[in-house]
């Protein structure tokens, strides 16, 4: 495993991090306060946020840290959440999508789309896309997305026939689509920023000990599952860890388009190679959201 430093130097760069109120999201934002960098979370809760930035401070010793509202199941939330990043911060420095979820039965966003698809993967299309001329006019600047090894639940790639998972909807395997939709978007850019300076990288955080899955999006089954799993995760400080590496370490400088676990890089399955699938969904996204 790559070595991980934790003292690196990110004075006067700034960071976003999608849903840093909790979980994972939180530790990667207290990392890299800690190393020097403003830092601002979203959070779709403004209590929660709130609540979240004075725990990053405390911990982490570091006033610059600020939340921004998004709801990422809306996609007018997303266009606002970019704008006032824009009137906020005049670069960007480092993007980490890092929010999630997974739901145990199909309901639809604000705008309509399977909500696990919409709020994994086409929030983060949108606000990335609105936010890039910044992150170009900043750079060396990097995007980081959170995906998973539940990538490999979907095996068969995705259905592009039906993104909206409208003919059958099991779980796990549509989260799993939705992270493997992590890896094409990651990949896809990587490819389109190529020679600009902003690199784009998507990782496996690990099994965390998290609220995943336990906030009221899912029914008690699968609440159930992962509540029985916990033993075996990680702390959410150590599923942080290479979204911290990622997004600050000089290892990564200019590497781009790869998939990382442990802060090394890793293999994704066949269907996340799948190159023509990158461009095929980015194509389909674009119509998606409009932009």
């Amino acid at each position: 495993m790559a070595s991980v430093e934790p003292e690196q130097d990110m004075s006067a760069k700034v960071v976003l991090i999608t849903g840093g109120n909790a979980g994972i999201g939180k530790e990667t934002a207290v990392g890299l306060a800690r190393q020097g960098a403003r830092v601002l979370i979203t959070s779709r809760d403004a209590q929660r946020g709130s609540t979240a930035v004075a725990e990053i401070r405390e911990r982490s010793g570091s006033d610059a840290v600020e939340v921004v509202a998004l709801d990422l199941a809306d996609l007018a939330s997303v266009r606002r959440c970019a704008a006032e990043v824009l009137d906020r911060a005049d670069r960007l420095d480092v993007l980490v999508d890092n929010a999630g979820l997974v739901m145990s039965r199909r309901t639809e966003t604000a705008d309509g789309f399977e909500t696990t698809f919409g709020v994994n993967h086409l929030g983060h299309f949108l606000l990335t896309n609105l936010l890039l001329d910044r992150l170009r006019a900043s750079t060396p600047s990097r995007v980081v997305v959170v995906s998973s090894d539940a990538h490999k639940q979907a095996r068969n790639g995705l259905d592009f026939d039906d993104l909206q998972s409208e003919g059958s909807y099991r779980p796990f395997v549509v989260y799993g689509k939705s992270k493997l939709a992590n890896i094409y978007f990651a990949r896809e850019l990587a490819r389109r920023l190529e020679g600009t300076g902003v690199t784009a990288n998507s990782l496996h955080p690990g099994f965390v000990a998290s609220r995943f899955a336990r906030d009221g999006d899912t029914g008690f089954l699968l609440q159930l599952g992962v509540m029985l799993a916990r033993p075996f995760a990680i702390s959410q400080a150590a599923g942080a860890r290479t979204s911290v590496w990622l997004a600050s370490s000089s290892d990564v400088d200019g590497v781009s388009g790869l998939y990382f676990s442990k802060c090394t890089a890793a293999h994704t399955s066949k269907a996340g190679a799948d190159d023509e699938a990158t461009k095929r969904l980015w194509a389909a996204s674009e119509e998606l959201v409009g932009s």
